[in-house]
């Protein structure tokens, strides 16, 4: 983003609402070290520079404060007259009570305009906005919104409504006649008002009263344990990964396909962070970019609280830093020492279950989620000795859609630890069967077959090949017959390797293996 000529040699800038001041030219890599920000290497920084131009003609949306939320209306409709007296007057109608409620709409007022009352009866659609003068006296107006199609006479100018209600729907049904409107503001599209991009790159020079923002902030919502783990999932290596971009949403959709239980019904404002739970799409993580009404599909997870201008300057493909309150709490793989010195932190006590040596390695928690485990205070921890915990390295690039069953079937997907029943062993070979049926809706189509040999340590799923799939297998020797589950090579997809191979030897037909990714690991 380069700019104009500066008239010194000095300029400010805002990193996350951080005021810094930097040298003519300076760039984004600088900013960032001056202001002491840490930066998540890839990620995308959003930089915007707002106009001072600003024509209050080209307001056409407003947000209503009540205390029962807020809603936001858009003037439309054929009563120029009365828009015109609302662009010049809504901050005189802060203050202003509910006058009456009925059945087909609620009123607030009264205040004195300058409307032309007319007689007789009009139609009005749902969610309308009109004003109304009580006795036919302009002294005597209200704020008039409409709940239900009906016909009534409300005094209201000859041209009928000025707006309509299009955000925050809901709130019109909760209100009482203790109620008032606390505040007007007009919403300034400023993706439109301003110079913006989204960049990875550092060398972008800055120009004079640009706002920069590195991350974006998410509180998860205490109603929503389940969803929340799942968006904590998601988003395990601080990113967030933006998928789909439109004007009303940018969604992540690395678990798309992924089963989360509906829990919280909310209208979905802005920076509000919702899952998908049923349909197309499910497993899609969404944060709302406008205002909308709740869903039945859509369960909110949570809310942005630091950082929504980059979420609305993402792109598609781009990565997003996201910091998460409260942070997960995942003490699978950990031993107890190390599970205990990280919960007495936070004060969560640990109970141990198991094998309860200080270095066996836990591989269940009770209860699985974040949220649950702060609100109790308490988890319940599982362990095993060291020598039941197994190292893989996974073939990502080679065979993401056995990958995608594979750690489906263990739940590696969600949790840094999955479990791999021995279902029998013989001569050199280790057949395993994953206790989650993922065979029966993932697809396990032939990849990254092997050739002409297997090497020891591989690990084998059968493909949709043989009757048998989604078996896997490990052999503890080369073999140029048959691959790690005892198919034929063509109906065997190789998808990692186990690094831990001589764990191999203590399991038994119904033992439990339990393995963990090592992501870059070598022998």
């Amino acid at each position: 983003m380069t700019g104009g000529a500066h008239t010194s040699n000095k300029i400010t800038v805002e990193v996350n609402e951080q005021e810094i001041t930097l040298p003519d030219g300076a760039t984004l890599a600088e900013a960032l070290s001056a202001s002491k920000t840490p930066y998540k290497d890839g990620t995308a920084i959003g930089i915007l520079k707002e106009s001072t131009e600003r024509i209050s003609g080209d307001v056409t949306e407003y947000a209503i404060t009540t205390p029962k939320g807020e809603f936001k209306i858009e003037l439309t409709g054929a009563d120029e007259s009365s828009k015109q007296i609302w662009s010049e007057h809504y901050k005189d109608y802060e203050g202003t009570p509910v006058r009456w409620i009925s059945k087909d709409a609620v009123a607030f007022g009264p205040f004195e305009t300058d409307i032309s009352p007319t007689r007789g009866a009009k139609s009005f659609e749902r969610f309308e906005v009109a004003f109304g003068a009580g006795g036919f006296d302009p002294k005597n107006t209200h704020l008039i919104f409409t709940k239900n199609r009906h016909t009534s006479d409300y005094g209201s100018p000859e041209n009928g409504t000025f707006a309509k209600i299009i955000s925050g729907k809901n709130v019109l049904l909760e209100f009482n006649k203790s109620d008032a409107i606390i505040h007007i503001e007009p919403v300034i599209e400023w993706e439109k008002m301003a110079e913006r991009i989204c960049t990875t790159d550092l060398s972008t020079q800055l120009d004079d009263g640009v706002k920069i923002f590195t991350y974006f902030e998410v509180e998860l919502a205490p109603l929503a344990p389940k969803g929340a783990e799942h968006f904590l999932s998601l988003t395990r290596d601080g990113t967030f990964k933006v998928g789909v971009v439109s004007s009303s949403f940018i969604s992540d959709d690395n678990l798309q396909g992924e089963m989360c239980d509906y829990e919280n019904f909310e209208p979905r404002v802005v920076g509000t962070v919702s899952i998908r739970t049923v349909g197309n799409g499910n497993g899609r993580a969404y944060i709302s970019c406008d205002d909308r009404t709740s869903s039945i599909m859509h369960s909110v997870v949570g809310h942005v609280t630091k950082g929504i201008e980059l979420v609305k300057l993402a792109q598609s493909g781009q990565h997003l830093d996201v910091e998460i309150i409260p942070r997960p709490i995942t003490i699978l793989g950990m031993s107890f020492n190390e599970a205990e010195e990280q919960l007495s932190e936070i004060g969560v006590k640990l109970v141990r279950d198991g094998h309860t040596e200080d270095d066996a390695i836990i591989v269940i928690q009770t209860p699985p989620t974040t949220i649950e485990i702060l609100g109790a205070a308490k988890v319940k921890a599982f362990g095993v000795p060291n020598s039941k915990l197994v190292r893989i390295e996974l073939y990502d690039d080679l065979v993401p859609k056995t990958l995608n069953f594979f750690r489906h079937a263990i739940g590696l997907q969600f949790k840094p630890v999955g479990p791999l029943p021995v279902l029998m062993t013989y001569e050199n070979t280790y057949i395993f069967k994953a206790e989650r049926e993922a065979e029966k809706y993932k697809e396990i189509m032939p990849e990254n077959s092997p050739k002409d040999k297997v090497l020891s340590g591989e690990i084998g799923v059968t493909n949709q090949a043989a009757k048998r799939m989604g078996m896997v297998g490990v052999k503890t020797e080369d073999d140029d017959l048959f691959g790690p589950t005892g198919e034929r090579f063509a109906s065997t997809n190789i998808i990692g390797r186990i690094l831990d191979i001589d764990k191999l030897k203590q399991f038994k037909d119904g033992d439990v293996m339990y393995v963990t990714e090592s992501i870059g690991e070598v022998e």
